[in-house]
């Protein structure tokens, strides 16, 4: 097989829609991790205590920005599946990295131990969420190159046949 036939090509509407639905399984994630730090440990994101289980606007922005994330990251994807080799090793690459630089972030800010441990915790569990799902939903969006949906192989082959029926090539199978 050619190196041609070894390409991946995204299915753009296929991944997007996943990475769409990514982005609110972050969001979700980002709201949960709060509630589960600020409810159940009484620990600090982002936030003081005092602002309440639900926190204030900052649990809304880094929801928001969970969800920023799952789709930029989404954006990568498609982009390395255009323009890379092996698309999902470099993604796996760079995401985990970047959660690695998400994870240690907090933990050098000026902040009580707990706070900066449920941060660098709850980034730790977001970007895995996003990395996985995306490196998931790549798998079925992104198709070989030399593998066709049977609806394409049909419309292929009706193609065909209709140029062979006009150069007069082919009218059916033929048993001599």
């Amino acid at each position: 097989m050619s190196d041609y036939s070894q390409q991946v090509r995204p299915d753009p509407a296929r991944l997007w829609a996943g990475g769409v639905a990514t982005a609110l399984v972050a969001a979700l994630v980002a709201i949960v991790g709060i509630l589960i730090a600020r409810g159940l440990f009484d620990v600090a994101i982002l936030a003081p205590k005092g602002s309440g289980l639900w926190g204030n606007a900052n649990t809304a922005t880094y929801a928001i920005v969970s969800a920023v994330v799952a789709l930029a990251a989404t954006g990568l994807m498609h982009l390395l599946s255009v323009a890379t080799p092996k698309p999902t090793t470099f993604f796996g690459w760079i995401m985990v990295l970047l959660t690695l630089i998400a994870v240690v972030l907090p933990l050098s800010l000026s902040v009580s131990y707990e706070t900066k441990i449920a941060t660098a915790l709850l980034n730790l569990v977001i970007g895995l969420v996003v990395t996985l799902l995306v490196i998931n939903l790549a798998g079925s969006a992104l198709k070989r190159a030399n593998q066709l949906t049977t609806a394409a192989r049909a419309r292929d082959y009706d193609e065909t046949r209709q140029y062979d029926q006009t150069r007069q090539y082919d009218q059916g199978p033929h048993y001599y």
